[in-house]
């Protein structure tokens, strides 16, 4: 996510199921209702609001628009629908759904969970495949076999997975609801070498994933961290070669933080940042300094390679309170446009270093490949855009920043997954100056034009139907790129609740139709989902599963 609100609650209860005792009598006893869709949930007739949408065309023929100063707007070009336009859902499973042994975790609810979302029309479900369990007894050990028995599931039921190969920890950020650290043997190294991992100005040390700065360093007991995550790739492809392109659909490649292809610019954890602060740019490893430096000396600025911007501010800071992010800051001088461009572009290259491995390994098997780009909402109507320059996306008043991600993925015939498709821009605080509805349709104008597909997740957790409606707005290509697959945050307990439940089915249902049937706009306005009072609300304890 960019910040994406995980949950705590693994699976359904089984003992909420009566009578159950066996997989075999779950298959027999377990059944969903038809469920007839409340007046809210009920679509408008697709034909009317062709015709009223006409009738509003031919009556603003020969008018002048009004002008308006608004960042990276777009046109709006109204499409009919039509039958090709189906969106499949898919849902994001527990994050400990694999136990710190290796094992498939409450397989009887899993199942159950299962044979659910089936009967609700899912298409499939997401899981992640962490390094620090599959690989944490040492290199080149690999456990798969909890793995193993998930996909062997999932087949059974008839449904798809995608897999995200995940190289960063869990725990540290929003909603990160049990503890996964990197393999116990990437730790020591990092405790030899603390410059492995992702430094800020104050010389904080970020172990939530290997910093870029050495991509091709052979530092890690013999291996750079590219050829790491490739061996790792390679594994599973090896182990699971059946399955690719038949159960499992998709192979998302982990690219940084959370999965994203950025830089952990705004950690939660022991309270470093705290929404909507702008983070701080995380480039002071000695591996990334000496890139740093080797390119200021290639402009003939020696002085600009030797630290990052002074003036750039701490975490919790705003915009308008530091020198470099306000209105005429440093972002936009010679120097600025010097640091953001090579800060950024070491991001791409990143990125690009990984997903071309990725295609190698994965080429032929008939799975497709998609890269996570974080939905950074927050100081978006600034001409900064301070929060995304911290996280590594050049995006400001004057630049497109998603561009040339998308041209990258684009080279590699890479999905651009992409979070916070059910934000509006009305929930938000207003002094954060946050517009997720922009910057979606910024993103989706950035694929169209790269030639790129584009899918979508939710960022935070959501069961209300204007968080649907938004979903159902969005999926559709009335201005860039329609999503091509959408994956819900997440399976747990309180999914399976009445209300919530029907939501559910009615969602899929209309994702399924291309979004035909609108869902009502209701139980939206004036809430306050935004992730500080998500954060401030949720009072679940963390789970930690030490890794012995």
């Amino acid at each position: 996510m960019a910040l994406t609100l995980r949950s705590s609650t693994s699976f359904i209860n089984l003992k909420d199921i009566k009578s159950l005792q066996t997989p075999d009598e779950l298959s027999s006893t377990l059944c969903f209702a038809k469920i007839r869709p409340s007046c809210r949930l009920r679509a408008k007739n697709v034909m009317q609001e062709a015709e009223l949408s006409l009738h509003k065309q031919l009556n603003m023929e020969g008018r002048k628009s009004e002008k308006r100063e608004k960042l990276h707007e777009l046109p709006k070009v109204h499409h009919g629908y039509n039958n090709d336009s189906r969106v499949p859902v898919f849902v994001m499973l527990p994050l400990d759904t694999i136990t710190v042994a290796g094992n498939l975790n409450k397989p009887r609810a899993m199942n159950a969970s299962l044979m659910a979302l089936k009967s609700a029309g899912v298409e499939g479900v997401m899981v992640d495949a962490w390094w620090g369990l599959v690989e944490k007894d040492g290199p080149l050990k690999y456990n798969w076999e909890g793995y193993a028995e998930l996909i062997q599931m999932v087949q059974r039921h008839g449904l798809k997975l995608q897999v995200v190969m995940s190289f960063h920890q869990c725990g540290g950020n929003v909603g990160d609801s049990c503890s996964i650290p990197l393999p116990p043997w990437v730790l020591e190294e990092i405790s030899k070498n603390p410059d492995l991992v992702y430094t800020d100005r104050s010389g904080r040390r970020n172990a939530e994933y290997i910093s870029l700065g050495c991509d091709t360093m052979p530092l890690l007991r013999g291996r750079t961290p590219i050829q790491i995550y490739s061996d790792y790739m390679r594994s599973f492809r090896d182990r699971f070669s059946e399955y690719l392109g038949e159960v499992v659909e998709e192979i998302q490649v982990g690219l940084g933080p959370c999965g994203e292809l950025r830089y952990p610019s705004y950690p939660e954890s022991n309270g470093t940042w705290r929404f909507p602060g702008i983070g701080e740019f995380q480039c002071y490893d000695k591996y990334m300094r000496a890139s740093l430096e080797a390119s200021a000396e290639v402009m003939e600025k020696k002085d600009w390679g030797r630290s990052g911007p002074h003036d750039s501010g701490q975490y919790n800071q705003f915009p308008e309170d530091t020198g470099f992010f306000q209105r005429e800051g440093t972002w936009d001088s010679e120097y600025g446009r010097f640091f953001l461009e090579w800060y950024a572009g070491k991001l791409v290259e990143h990125g690009d270093r990984i997903l071309a491995s990725a295609k190698g390994i994965f080429h032929g098997t008939g799975a497709k490949l998609s890269g996570k780009v974080a939905g950074i909402h927050w100081h978006y109507r600034t001409r900064s855009h301070a929060a995304e320059l911290t996280a590594g996306y050049y995006n400001t008043r004057n630049r497109d920043g998603y561009l040339p991600i998308a041209h990258m993925l684009a080279k590699h015939g890479v999905v651009l997954n992409f979070t916070c498709m059910e934000m509006r821009d009305r929930e938000q605080p207003e002094h954060a100056n946050c517009s997720p509805e922009g910057l979606v349709r910024q993103v989706k104008m950035a694929t169209k034009t790269a030639g790129v597909e584009l899918a979508g997740e939710n960022a935070l957790e959501r069961y209300d139907t204007g968080s649907y409606a938004q979903i159902l707005a969005t999926s559709r290509s009335d201005s860039g790129n329609g999503l091509s697959a959408f994956t819900y945050l997440r399976l747990n307990k309180k999914l399976f609740d009445g209300e919530n439940w029907r939501h559910l089915v009615e969602f899929v249902k209309s994702m399924s139709e291309g979004g035909r049937k609108r869902l009502p706009e209701c139980d939206s306005s004036g809430s306050n989902l935004y992730v500080g009072f998500i954060k401030e609300k949720n009072e679940k304890k963390i789970k930690e599963a030490a890794l012995v």
